[in-house]
């Protein structure tokens, strides 16, 4: 009689090695091991053998990255969604494609259990099973960690010593990461107390500020239709770019936040992460946004991105809520073409100039030079209306609380339209 088959959400690391292992030994399952690229500096081929020796019975590579890009970050990016107002959902925007390719193979392969090593504290449980739900409610899924009798990761290097699984973490480093082409995320070890302050060793993508150059770096983003096409004027496919733009900000230390946050299952955490290109990117597309939108939508706007950014957090992607919003988002991103010019120095990365065809700054009607396009004394009557409540109110307030009878007159009279000239 055949296996019953699984299909596990594999990475290689700690916590999926030792799940495979686990799978096997305590349930006898036939495990497919999937494991996507999403960017994460690993050597893929190291993780196919791993899957094969240490038990899988088939070991399945996905190249992700692109996707990835279009279809999440880019989206992400256009909404300006940023949670908490520091965190650029590295992690959360990946989750999603993740669990829909998942979903893809189980299909595929007549599988109908999915495996994750997310674990019962934190949002990614949350993030693959409201995805896979939504895409396929028939799927059973399997979440070790709300179910074995391991408490925490050391326990897990325990189990793996014992079962000669080949892992790298210790117990002296034992920092929870994830990584992608968008961003990598530290969580665990001193970080756990807030109070510590994160250890320069903790970088793997970036320098930190002390160590960038002294000497400033110059960056020019390319967008249409507030997607990033072009790097100094060169054009680039969506991984090339990203590419480019992380090695310019993780040479001059930019993007780097330690943070606490509030996770969706209710506690808070403390993470360190590291977004050096997407942090170039999300400084460029705002400040274009403000050369080219106008006030009102860049306000509403303002209020749509917090809520795309609390979709995206909490693994709410495949809604109708955030569908609409990226409808909106999409249409607010129609003229956002042109350039911005950024200055990375330090850590830092702020616009220092901006043009697009599309911009409603005109130097003929800010200038504070003589002009034929604007008529100052227009502006009179503009204040006049604007401040019509305030002085009414005012009128009545005097009213209750008594003035002199001219001073009364003069107010009237102003209110009728008068001038203050007797």
């Amino acid at each position: 009689m055949a296996k019953e088959k699984v299909i596990l959400a594999y990475s290689g690391g700690l916590d999926t090695s030792c799940i495979l292992t686990w799978l096997k030994k305590e349930f006898d399952y036939d495990v497919i091991a999937v494991c996507c690229n999403a960017g994460q500096g690993d050597d893929f081929e190291a993780i196919n053998k791993k899957a094969l020796s240490t038990g899988a019975s088939e070991s399945i590579i996905l190249d992700i990255r692109e996707e990835f890009i279009t279809d999440y970050i880019y989206p992400t990016l256009k909404s300006g969604a940023i949670y908490e107002d520091d965190y650029l959902l590295g992690t959360s925007m990946a989750r999603p494609l993740m669990a829909k390719k998942l979903v893809e193979i189980a299909e595929e392969k007549g599988v109908y259990t999915i495996c994750h090593g997310c674990t019962g504290k934190g949002n990614d449980q949350v993030r693959f099973e409201s995805t896979i739900h939504a895409l396929n409610p028939a799927i059973r899924i399997i979440a070790p960690w709300r179910s074995w009798h391991f408490h925490s990761r050391e326990d897990l290097i325990d189990y793996a010593h014992q079962n000669n699984i080949p892992i790298a973490q210790s117990t002296k480093k034992i920092y929870s990461r994830d990584e992608n082409i968008w961003h990598i995320s530290h969580e665990g070890g001193e970080l756990e107390n807030p109070w510590n302050e994160h250890l320069p060793t903790i970088h793997v993508l970036s320098k930190t500020p002390e160590d960038a150059p002294d000497e400033p770096t110059y960056v020019t983003v390319s967008f249409e239709a507030g997607v990033p096409v072009a790097v100094d004027g060169v054009k680039m496919d969506p991984i090339s770019l990203l590419t480019k733009l992380n090695e310019l900000g993780a040479a001059n230390g930019v993007g780097t936040i330690d943070i606490i946050e509030n996770r969706l299952v209710g506690m808070k955490s403390r993470g360190v992460y590291e977004t050096p290109g997407g942090t170039i990117l999300y400084h460029a597309h705002r400040d274009l946004e403000k050369l080219i939108l106008d006030r009102d939508t860049l306000a509403y706007k303002k209020i749509v991105s917090q809520k795309f950014a609390q979709l995206v957090y909490d693994g709410l992607w495949f809604t109708p809520l955030r569908e609409a919003i990226s409808a909106f988002v999409d249409v607010t991103q129609e003229f956002v073409t042109g350039d911005v010019k950024l200055k990375l120095y330090k850590g830092t990365a702020y616009p220092v100039a901006s043009r697009s065809e599309y911009s409603l700054y005109n130097e003929e009607f800010a200038t504070f030079s003589a002009d034929e396009v604007y008529n100052q004394h227009d502006a009179e009557g503009f204040i006049n209306l604007f401040s019509l409540p305030l002085k009414i109110r005012a009128i009545q307030r005097q009213a209750r609380e008594g003035v002199p009878q001219s001073q009364k007159e003069l107010g009237e009279k102003v209110l009728k339209g008068g001038d203050f000239v007797e």
